[in-house]
């Protein structure tokens, strides 16, 4: 299974914001199908159940954070927090 170093990312396109469930859902699976993994290999990179990668790839909002953050890492997304002016 491939594997990335901590160096090593996803680009999922300049400066594009995830802003909800969805479009993390997607970045993630564009970025597992890239890797050539299935669902079963990223819930078993992760030790979580396939049955959460579906979920969390379909954009389900209520998907746990933790969980959610080990599937980006373990695909090579990188996330960056974006700070907005008041205003």
């Amino acid at each position: 299974m491939p594997s990335f170093r901590d160096h090593d990312f996803f680009p999922i396109g300049m400066n594009e914001l995830i802003e909800n469930a969805n479009q993390l859902g997607v970045a993630i699976a564009s970025a597992r199908k890239a890797l050539g993994l299935t669902q079963r290999e990223l819930a078993l990179a992760i030790n979580s159940g396939e049955r959460f990668i579906v979920e969390l790839e379909a954009g389900k909002p209520t998907a746990q954070l933790g969980k959610a953050l080990a599937a980006a890492h373990a695909v090579g997304l990188r996330l960056t927090a974006v700070g907005r002016s008041a205003g």
